[in-house]
């Protein structure tokens, strides 16, 4: 199994910041530790979650989460659509925050929903993953990179790709979506995003390491003043052998100083634990 790399961007740094076993797991734990997400990328996460409520380590009762896309026209309880997984678990009802892509008015469920977000003062965290071409949600090339949650007309690739859900029938694959919108992504405290496998590696340059471009909207997040990448070995084909090797020669000067704060830590534990208590 290729081992991911995790990579943060900050303001215009790239530094890798780990290096862990399996990829779907970390984004398990990055969604218990902040909010779920949604996107095909992240099937083996959801089971881990479902997995933390089942086994009574996790409880959703309070978290709020907000998924990003929505086919327009397929029912609820389709078992596609995003309520199937909520089904699993015990988040509020009222908590999680869903596009309905059968509302008489589409415009005025998108506006309803950033109306929501704004409510909810700030959305912790965006977890997703991309497109073989680049595009985040159902914001695809071309659109603005300060988009806020819209209907869209989805793009002949992106059908292809999803009929795999729909028994390969194109027919059964919604032409049009909601989705929230770059801009309102940009707006999230935290970005992270998952590539994985040799089909997204011409993408990840894209993403960052060239400049931005509404051709390919994960771009953006170059500047996004908290955004992580993580992504698979196979998806940094695409990548120059010397930007790969800087990345990860990182990852040594990291793991000491990681080293030198847990130390440092425990060595201050241990001190005040043998601190005599006074009355």
């Amino acid at each position: 199994m290729n081992r991911p790399v995790i990579v943060t961007i900050k303001a215009d740094s790239l530094v890798i910041v780990g290096i862990l076993s399996g990829i779907m797991d970390v984004g398990g734990i990055f969604i218990v530790k902040r909010k779920p997400a949604t996107g095909s990328t992240f099937l083996h996460s959801y089971q881990k979650l479902i997995e933390y409520y089942k086994n009574g380590d996790l409880s959703y009762k309070y978290v709020k989460t907000f998924n990003i896309d929505k086919y327009v026209g397929l029912p609820c309880n389709h078992p596609e659509s995003y309520h199937s997984f909520f089904k699993h678990i015990d988040i509020c009802p009222t908590n999680s925050h869903i596009l309905d892509g059968n509302a008489a008015d589409l415009q005025v469920e998108c506006d309803a929903f950033e109306k929501n977000i704004k409510e909810a003062r700030e959305i912790e965290l965006f977890i997703g993953g991309i497109c073989p071409d680049g595009h985040i949600a159902f914001s695809e090339p071309g659109s603005s990179l300060v988009s806020r949650t819209e209907a869209k007309t989805r793009a002949m690739a992106t059908i292809l790709v999803n009929s795999q859900f729909f028994t390969r029938e194109l027919s059964k694959v919604s032409t049009r979506a909601l989705t929230v919108g770059v801009g309102t992504v940009m707006d999230t405290r935290e970005v992270t995003i998952l590539i994985t496998g040799v089909h997204k590696a011409f993408a990840l340059p894209k993403a960052i390491k060239e400049g931005m471009s509404h051709m390919w909207t994960v771009s953006a997040f170059q500047q996004h003043s908290c955004a992580i990448f993580l992504f698979d070995e196979d998806a940094t084909l695409e990548l120059k052998v010397k930007p790969v090797k800087y990345f990860k020669g990182l990852i040594f000067v990291h793991n000491k100083l990681a080293e030198l704060l847990c130390s440092m830590k425990e060595t201050e534990e241990s001190q005040s634990s043998k601190k005599p208590n006074s009355d």
